[in-house]
């Protein structure tokens, strides 16, 4: 079994826990869905074996993999604190469970797997906190979406917002009503003013009739 010094001073909170990167067998003690705690001698803290370093290749159910009261070998690859609580991470992946050999000396494995469950830890709780402010009612202008110190609102101002287009509707519907009698109107006069040159029309060839009647009759007396 091989053992990494670590740092030689330990954080406020790490006391009496396993050395980081360091290589050791310990007992299943408890399994659930995500992964397994698994206890080693000498220490009374537990340590969680995410299903994602039980094995290089995917696991739905760590009870696929262990058994409560088995005996595997972890490295430490984790320990933070997060809030009053001291976290304990292992790997399986990374040791050969036969002879316990170390499969990552170099812990570019464990360190890639690190910066992974920091960026998804931040996500989650960017996530949590954009959430959060979007529920947020500011008591300064009454406004969601913003804390009271991020309010631009300044008193006895107020804004009125744009109308929408369903807003404005109704004045499309006038102006089209207004533009359809413009339009009525011109119809209509254009009618009458072609019923009148139609009338005309008809006028100019009775009264030249009449004139050259009236004409005859005057040749003849």
């Amino acid at each position: 079994m091989s053992h990494h010094d670590g740092s030689s001073q330990e954080p406020a909170g790490l006391d009496g826990l396993p050395p980081l990167y360091s290589i050791a067998k310990g007992e299943v003690v408890s399994i659930q869905t995500y992964g397994a705690f698994v206890r080693l001698p000498g220490y009374r803290k537990e340590g969680l074996v995410h299903v994602s370093e039980m094995s290089a290749s995917r696991v739905e159910n760590a009870s696929e993999i262990v058994d409560v009261g088995e005996h595997v070998w972890i490295k430490v690859i984790g320990r933070e604190i997060q809030g009053e609580k001291v976290k304990l991470s292992f790997s399986m992946k990374a040791v050969n469970q036969g002879t316990g050999r170390d499969l990552d000396p170099n812990n570019v494995i464990a360190d890639q797997d690190l910066r992974r469950r920091r960026q998804f830890r931040d996500q989650t709780s960017n996530r949590i906190t954009l959430e959060a402010v979007l529920n947020t009612t500011c008591t300064k202008c009454g406004c969601k979406g913003h804390f009271t110190k991020d309010c631009f609102s300044a008193p006895g101002l107020q804004y009125t917002l744009l109308p929408e287009e369903d807003d404005e509707e109704p004045q499309h519907q006038q102006t089209s009503a207004a533009t359809s009698q413009q339009e009525s109107d011109r119809k209509k006069k254009k009618k009458e003013k072609k019923k009148e040159k139609i009338d005309k029309s008809m006028l100019n060839p009775a009264l030249k009739n009449f004139q050259r009647s009236k004409s005859l009759r005057g040749s003849l007396k």
